[in-house]
């Protein structure tokens, strides 16, 4: 479990006067009470919302054509909220890549959040343009819900206050490591899916962090070989391992799992392996934001991502 986050008492409701516009470019909300729960949520938590007009919108799978979604990210940049949040993952941003305007995303200067599918628009923006965004939390999944875990919507609100700085949490197994580099990644099978397109970000020497659900183990491997061989593992200072859910292993396994995996990446790749980050398809998440430079630093049994590094 990460540890509580470091808070400002001075400037704590920084966030209380924050809007956040609720749109979906990826699959469509599978039930719009989700969003109503999500708003209420977010409400209390100090945050106005808006929801944009396509956002319930459902074309196939689809939160609308693609020219629907397109036209939600134009409204999204062009409207007063400074967050602009996904309500969920699932698939489609692949489509939209090339007709995005990745220049007049960035200089909206808006938060954008989201998780999963929203990896690829997080690292197009970064590729694109250099801008930072954030990957974590999603309307439906985290605010939406039954129950709303509380430490993941602490380090949602503290992320955009600016406030959190240290993020420590504990791992089972870690590697040595005190580096500096921007932090980049997000949902594996969506960074493998960018290598060799425009939207891949041509980082050396960066914090790279992953996750995953519902992939067999094997085919975790077979993403990772793939950033690998593209030559882009080896160039990290960091790989950061989160969570890896939901998958089921088969009888010729024969012992063959996540550890496995994890072992083949260290003896290969020879670039410090962090286990334990609390990011991924579970209900506890930080909120990370993608192409900042920040630190890591390992001691037995405990990693510390530093997120803000002008503050130490």
């Amino acid at each position: 479990m990460p540890q509580a986050p470091h808070s400002h008492h001075d400037h704590h409701n920084h966030h209380a006067s924050r809007g956040i516009y609720l749109f979906s470019p990826s699959s469509a909300v599978a039930q719009p009470k989700t969003v109503e729960k999500a708003r209420d949520r977010l409400g209390k938590l100090g945050f106005k919302t808006a929801v944009d007009r396509t956002a319930l919108a459902v074309h196939q799978r689809f939160a609308g054509t693609d020219k629907q979604r397109l036209a939600a990210i134009s409204r999204a940049i062009k409207q007063k909220h400074p967050i602009v949040m996904a309500t969920r993952g699932g698939y489609g941003l692949s489509r939209l890549l090339p007709a995005i305007d990745w220049r007049a995303v960035a200089d909206s200067g808006k938060i954008f959040v989201g998780q999963s599918d929203f990896t690829a628009f997080n690292l197009a923006l970064l590729a694109q343009t250099g801008a930072v965004s954030y990957a974590g939390v999603s309307a439906t999944h985290d605010f939406g819900g039954p129950r709303m875990d509380p430490l993941t919507a602490a380090l949602f609100c503290e992320a955009m206050q600016g406030e959190l700085e240290v993020l420590g949490f504990e791992t089972e197994d870690a590697d040595p490591v005190d580096a500096r580099g921007v932090l980049w990644g997000g949902n594996l099978a969506m960074v493998a899916s960018l290598v060799g397109t425009p939207y891949m970000p041509k980082l050396r020497g960066g914090i790279l962090f992953l996750e995953d659900v519902a992939e067999h183990p094997f085919r975790v491997e077979r993403m990772l070989i793939h950033l690998w061989q593209a030559g882009i593992l080896q160039r990290q200072k960091a790989i950061v391992l989160g969570c890896f859910t939901d998958y089921r292993l088969a009888p010729h396994d024969q012992g063959y799992d996540m550890p496995s995996v994890v072992a083949w990446l260290r003896e290969n790749v020879k670039v410090p392996v962090v286990t334990g980050l609390p990011y991924g398809h579970v209900k506890m998440k930080a909120t990370l934001p993608i192409g900042r430079k920040v630190g890591i630093a390992t001691e037995p049994g405990m990693a510390h991502l530093l997120l803000d590094e002008h503050l130490h």
